[in-house]
């Protein structure tokens, strides 16, 4: 309530307009009136309550604003690679829940040469005194043909952004999205890396990959290959604070997401070694354990063991996260990253610094340390560091807790080893896995706890064993830190989601139901691993309602060039066509085909609707159409209405053409001709745009009265081919469809009877026939047949089957090499 001409003083509502600041209005005389000081009395007073109300107004959109810049942001989807053969979260979850340590020894298959490289003498220059590490077994593969690829760019292309891209395409498939759906998104990629030789490590490479060196090596290349990739147009960042890298992205990540800098966003971060340096260097200075055995927090506590990795985690507002219907796996409540700044070294832990990053993070989240249940910590296995941290936790979270609620503190380390780059994202996805399964893993190898640490200063315990995580009063909660030798640090507190808002059910499919459960792959290969995979994914939970995972796999997953529909009215024949289809044989429960497109490119042209047959038989199929599917029952109403509720005769017939066809339309299939015959003429007419609806109904009324002249309607242009019935060109055409209730006269063989008359139940002749469509070519859009209706829940499906190759750079013979530091001129860093 300021005048904007005023120069900014108020205006008191009770005095039409006096300042504020003199009680002096236009109105007022030099000396005013008798009463005037009595009226300023009042005047004031009323004005004093006018700025109390608005200064209390104030404050509360000021909250309002805090609290919208607040918003927790949901983890609605996370995708790993993990040493250990976790290639899943739920793989990932195995091997943690089964105590399982994933450290080998050195590959074979990088050239290393591994009888120079171990020598047991620390300060031996040139070689390591560990010879063990947590290693991904399959970092050179790559499914480089599905995301269009060609071989020499995948073997230029450092392993770290092949993780990140495989990993983000299945971040953003758990969450429930059709990648595809994304192309233009506001959605960002923060990824740490911080490994950069897979080039330089060569003294020479083929000449032939130099074009793809550049991108396919600098640390910016990584996020930006992603977002290229899916078509992503949010911000793309890399980042390297080292060790603390994935985690200080999902800092960046939800920061962006609060102040609406973008609507998803995925973080995280990958490390693979390309070389033996990162123990060449950690051995000079004496930071490997010497058996390869990562012991955290222990008194054996003696040294770290690298690892390798990739995670990333799919981030959304919660509001947008609930609106959109993705499933919320855990909150992120705070996030804080500082640097330890001016300390005895760079790269020396630093408590003070470190206690100071949880509080700032517990502020961030508006939260005490006693409302968080468990730490997963950085934890890296050396005596010193782990000793700070583990002050550091005390101090903040072991202060002011129930007895009976200590803090627990762990560590995935041991498990896995020190995944660099990737480490904070092997600990968010831990601690996310924990909260879902209510148990906190065990932390290995700890035979007691460190004498370095003051353990009874504060109510802290180790995860020595597997330990049941009760929800009490309040929802879980972790902490989760990552230190950077850099000096930067990074902690975020995660919270389990709250309680799914409750969603109508649809009624079960009727007796004699037919789903449809579409697969799509890039090859035959894939296709099948595909069905595989589905097949065990819903042969391990019975409680998976078939008509979930029909609605899944139409409105979460893209559609690509090799296709096949499994149908069926129950779950065992639904299983049985997965199996038949995993195994690659004929199965009557499958159609399966190649298409000659896919995806949002594909055809969307239906060939040729035709429409005949008369009343007899359209109530019949009506009836069985509008039990099964809603959005026809839907389309069928708004016809009937035109008509008065009474439809017989050509009217039935006219009804169910129009609502079968705009469920085709719906189903985003067109037709690329239409023909009729009979009441099927005005059909066709009004499909193809010449007359609209209204126009359509009374065309056929009057035809349905007896006696009566045929109506002299004039038709807009139509804006589909309208084919003359008598001359049957669509004899010769490719795609045929029958929407009556009887076979179209002179239709070809091939042509699809949408409505059967052969015994068929109506409801699976129709998938049927959409699925034969599907698989030839026409992506026909399955979602829009749970349309009209209360829909079935979204539910986790096995992502893609990558058909992985290996793709490892080698330095060629001298003649056919260029240097590797020609690169740079050939599209490298700039």
């Amino acid at each position: 309530m300021t005048d904007p001409t005023s120069g900014g003083a108020p205006r008191s509502p009770a005095n039409g307009g006096a300042d504020a600041r003199t009680g002096n209005g236009a109105g007022n005389g030099a000396g005013g009136s008798a009463g005037g000081g009595a009226g300023r009395e009042a005047e004031l007073v009323e004005y004093l309550r006018w700025t109390t109300a608005e200064l209390h107004e104030a404050r509360r959109r000021l909250r309002r604003a805090e609290d919208a810049g607040r918003e927790p942001v949901a983890v609605v989807g996370m995708a790993c690679r993990f040493p250990g053969g976790a290639r899943t979260p739920d793989r990932f979850w195995d091997l943690l829940a089964e105590g399982r340590e994933a450290v080998t020894g050195f590959p074979a298959d990088r050239g290393w040469d591994l009888d120079a490289l171990f020598h047991p003498d620390p300060d031996h220059h040139g070689t390591t005194y560990a010879r063990g590490g947590g290693f991904l077994d399959d970092a050179a593969d790559f499914d480089a043909a599905f995301f269009g690829i060609g071989d020499e760019e995948a073997e230029a292309i450092e392993p770290q952004q092949r993780l990140l891209l495989e990993t983000a395409w299945e971040a953003v498939e758990s969450a429930g999205i059709d990648p595809r759906t994304l192309r233009g998104s506001a959605t960002a990629v923060y990824a740490g890396v911080a490994l950069h030789d897979y080039g330089t490590r060569l003294r020479r490479v083929p000449a032939a990959l130099m074009p793809y060196l550049g991108t396919g090596n600098a640390g910016g290349g990584a996020p930006g290959r992603v977002a290229f990739t899916l078509g992503l147009v949010g911000p793309a960042v890399a980042l390297d604070s080292a060790c603390s890298s994935s985690l200080t992205a999902m800092h960046l990540a939800s920061r962006a997401l609060r102040d609406g800098e973008c609507d998803l966003a995925l973080a995280g971060g990958a490390a693979v070694m390309y070389t033996p340096s990162t123990f060449l260097l950690s051995s000079s200075q004496r930071q490997l354990a010497p058996d390869a055995r990562c012991k955290p927090f222990a008194a054996a506590s003696d040294g770290m063991v690298w690892g390798e990795g990739a995670g990333l985690v799919l981030l959304e507002r919660l509001a947008d996260a609930r609106r959109n219907g993705h499933r919320v796996l855990a909150l992120v409540r705070g996030t804080a990253v500082n640097q330890d700044g001016a300390v005895s070294g760079m790269a020396a832990p630093h408590g003070p610094g470190r206690q100071r990053l949880m509080r700032e993070a517990l502020a961030d989240a508006r939260l005490s340390p006693a409302d968080v249940d468990v730490v997963e910590a950085h934890g890296t296995g050396t005596a010193i560091g782990d000793a700070i941290e583990a002050q550091a936790v005390l101090s903040v979270y072991g202060q002011d807790r129930p007895a009976d609620r200590p803090l627990w503190l762990g560590t995935v380390k041991p498990n896995i080893g020190h995944s660099q780059a990737a480490a904070g994202m092997a600990s968010v996805i831990k601690a996310v896995l924990a909260m879902r399964h209510a148990t906190l893993p065990a932390t290995l190898n700890i035979d007691r706890p460190t004498p370095l640490v003051s353990w009874r200063a504060g109510a802290v315990r180790l995860v020595t064993e597997p330990t049941p995580w009760p929800r009490g009063g309040r929802p879980r909660r972790a902490g989760v830190s990552a230190f950077g030798n850099s000096g930067t640090n990074a902690h975020v507190i995660l919270e389990e989601p709250p309680p799914e808002p409750p969603e109508p059910r649809p009624p079960s499919p009727p007796p004699g139901g037919t789903l449809a459960w579409p697969v799509s792959a890039r090859g035959a290969a894939a296709l099948r691993a595909q069905a595989a995979a589905l097949a065990a994914h819903v042969g391990n939970d019975p409680d998976l309602a078939p008509e979930d995972v029909a609605w899944s796999l139409a409105a979460t997953r893209s559609v690509f060039e090799d296709r096949a529909v499994v149908v069926g009215a129950h779950r065992a024949e639904l299983l049985a066509g997965l199996h038949a289809l995993a195994n690659g044989t004929p199965h009557e429960n499958v159609i399966g085909g190649t298409g000659a497109t896919a995806g949002p490119d594909a055809d969307s042209d239906a060939g040729t609707w035709a429409f005949g047959g008369s009343a007899e038989r359209a109530a019949q199929a009506t009836t069985a159409l509008r039990e099964r599917f809603p959005a026809f029952a839907a389309a069928h109403d708004e016809v009937s209405e035109r008509f008065g509720g009474a439809l017989g005769g050509d009217a039935a017939t006219f009804a169910l053409h129009v609502a079968l066809a705009r469920l085709l339309l719906a189903a985003e299939l067109r037709p690329g001709a239409v023909v009729g015959r009979g009441v099927g003429e005005v059909s066709a007419a009004h499909l193809a745009g010449a007359l609209d609806l209204p126009d359509a109904c009374r065309l056929v009324a009057q035809r349905d009265a007896p006696g009566s002249d045929a109506l002299a309607l004039t038709g807009g242009k139509p804006t589909v081919p309208v084919l003359d019935a008598g001359s049957a060109p669509f004899a010769e055409a490719g795609a045929f469809l029958d929407f009556g209730p009887e076979p179209f006269p002179d239709a070809p063989r091939s042509a699809e009877r949408l409505v059967p008359g052969d015994g068929r139940a109506v409801g699976r002749g129709l998938v049927e026939a959409l699925a034969r469509l599907h698989t030839s070519g026409a992506t026909v859009g399955w979602a829009a047949l749970f349309g009209g209706g209360p829909r079935p829940r979204a539910v986790p499906l096995p992502t893609y089957a990558f058909q992985r190759r290996r793709f490892w750079l080698q330095e060629p013979p001298p003649a056919d090499g260029a240097p590797v530091a020609a690169y740079a001129s050939e599209g490298g860093p700039r």
